[in-house]
């Protein structure tokens, strides 16, 4: 679940989870909030709008701060679904922080993302703008019974013919119900294919970041020192140190000569 802040995110999770729950399913909620860039700290509100679950035995919530991280999610999201799922919850949902023009990382996480837009503030365009569009399996135009409603529903249609639209009133609970059924028919209509490419996604990140973390720890020592200081002193730009540096790393020689 992604979109814009403000657009009641939290409050379509929370009308899902009723759904489910009277469904007799177990669902799992993973909250990413913002970390602030000052004190670090997180608010990690989402739990407050989601209190009528709070004695729920059959509902988990956890929150997460993205701490710097890009891209609407937290670092350990991903590792958090997977334990989720590991641990036997057959339904898993995840709301990204609300940034609205970067939150496109869960599309690499999740079977179905959803796209969250209201009326007014141009939402439609700006969703299209922001590349949200290309990552919507379903379409939700919620508070649908404000004005402007019906042109943001045309303008969904109208920018593309790949995710269904479906308008809801998350508050009143109007609309949930298809919103859900729209998620299961996506979700089924992508399949293992899917499934498949994020778990290379995955994996290739994991095996970068830890190639990255090695090539930076065999380049300590005196060679980077001289290095930095041919930089300061502009005898070499920033560009031609790296490269310098990763050709004196064993394992990056023997990569560029495979």
């Amino acid at each position: 679940m992604t979109g814009p802040p403000g657009a009641g995110k939290s409050s379509l999770v929370d009308g899902l989870i009723s759904l489910r729950r009277s469904a007799g399913e177990r669902v799992a909620v993973v909250a990413v909030d913002p970390s602030s860039p000052f004190s670090g700290g997180a608010v990690l509100g989402d739990r407050v709008r989601m209190q009528a679950h709070a004695t729920d035995s059959g509902v988990f919530i956890r929150s997460m701060a993205t701490r710097g991280q890009s891209g609407g999610l937290a670092r350990a999201t991903v590792g958090a679904v997977r334990v989720l799922d590991g641990a036997g919850w057959p339904l898993v949902l995840v709301e990204t922080v609300g940034a609205g023009q970067v939150e496109v990382d869960v599309a690499s996480a999740a079977d179905a993302t959803v796209v969250v837009v209201t009326p007014g503030a141009g939402d439609g365009v700006q969703a299209a703008k922001a590349g949200l569009l290309e990552v919507a399996d379903v379409l939700a135009v919620n508070k649908a019974d404000q004005p402007g409603a019906d042109q943001v529903v045309r303008d969904l249609e109208a920018m593309q013919d790949r995710a269904p639209v479906v308008r809801t009133v998350a508050t009143a609970g109007e609309g949930v119900a298809e919103l859900w059924d729209a998620i299961v028919r996506e979700a089924r209509r992508h399949g293992v294919g899917r499934r498949a490419a994020q778990l290379r996604a995955e994996v290739r990140r994991l095996v970068e970041g830890a190639a990255a973390g090695a090539a930076w720890r065999a380049c300590q020592g005196p060679a980077l020192e001289d290095a930095l200081g041919e930089v300061g002193a502009r005898r070499l730009d920033p560009h031609a140190a790296a490269d310098q540096l990763a050709g004196n790393v064993p394992s990056a020689r023997s990569h560029a000569r495979q």
